[in-house]
């Protein structure tokens, strides 16, 4: 399978299995025409990048999808209906959603950031927009569903880790903060036993973990999640310390090779979860 946009890249699709792996967040490519239409230089707008998250999918050993487009762009987390109207040139015909996403300017095409402000020179073209959905939102989406929907016809069970990095969090009350947040939708979009395998892996690896919290899950996870049908999905966050310098840019080596092995060996007790719970469909 080769996803049905240049911007997008699949590796390790040979490696089968229940569980696929998705990077949504970590592309860097901003094209001539992409700065051509920014206000601010690209190097402001890192706050928008999960930081060098695609380095820790080398070697997962499951099929992953990774986007090379910077969320600047378009932000494949998000509903293709989260527009800002005020962003847009031209009358948009479809219903849009007006999310607190796209009130904070966070919507499907970023509007503006803060500490940078308005991202784009002026209001897009409506032509612009739906290119973008077009050519880099919807086959994101399609490959994914069909990703996961082979893992599921070929096993009977199929689990999505959709990988993100946050900053830092702060402690709550006398809680250390987590390094490690699991989103699920509070259940909607994962099984019991998909958290619990996660959080048995963080603990064997030292990591700190919560669920829902502040990160419950977005449109990715809520989109392909569907525990009834024995699809699972979930978005991992992973505290960007872990594996970045302590000014968070580049990668540190040592966190880099230990984040490594954990999302390896995350995607490795996953799908040996995930096949033990199928055996004994297969066998009704």
């Amino acid at each position: 399978m080769t996803p049905a946009s240049p911007s997008l890249e699949l590796i390790d699709r040979e490696t089968g299995g229940p569980v696929v792996l998705s990077v949504p967040h970590g592309g860097r490519d901003y094209r001539p025409e992409h700065r051509a239409q920014l206000r601010p230089p690209v190097e402001r707008l890192a706050a928008l990048e999960d930081r060098l998250i695609d380095e820790l999918a080398t070697g997962a050993a499951a099929p992953t999808l990774i986007a090379r487009l910077p969320r600047a762009w378009i932000d494949l987390n998000r509903h293709e209906a989260e527009i800002d109207p005020g962003l847009v040139e031209g009358a948009i015909a479809s219903r849009l959603m007006l999310s607190p996403k796209v009130r904070s300017g966070l919507g499907l095409i970023p509007r503006r950031l803060a500490g940078v402000g308005e991202i784009w020179r002026g209001r897009l073209a409506l032509a612009d927009v739906e290119a973008r959905v077009a050519h880099v939102h919807r086959p994101y989406h399609t490959t994914l569903a069909e990703l996961l929907g082979g893992a599921a016809a070929m096993h009977g069970v199929a689990v999505l880790v959709d990988l993100h990095s946050m900053p830092p969090l702060a402690r709550k009350g006398g809680e250390s903060a987590p390094q490690v947040v699991i989103g699920n939708r509070f259940g909607h979009s994962a099984a019991a036993w998909v958290t619990a395998q996660i959080a048995s892996t963080c603990a064997r690896f030292g990591l700190s973990w919560r669920e829902n919290s502040p990160y419950a899950g977005g449109h990715i996870v809520e989109r392909h999640g569907a525990p009834a049908k024995g699809m699972h999905a979930v978005q991992l966050e992973l505290d960007r310390s872990l594996y970045l310098d302590p000014l968070l840019e580049d990668c540190d080596p040592a966190g880099l090779l230990f984040c490594r092995r954990f999302v390896r060996e995350l995607i490795a007790d996953l799908r040996a979860a995930a096949l033990d719970r199928a055996m004994p469909l297969a066998a009704e």
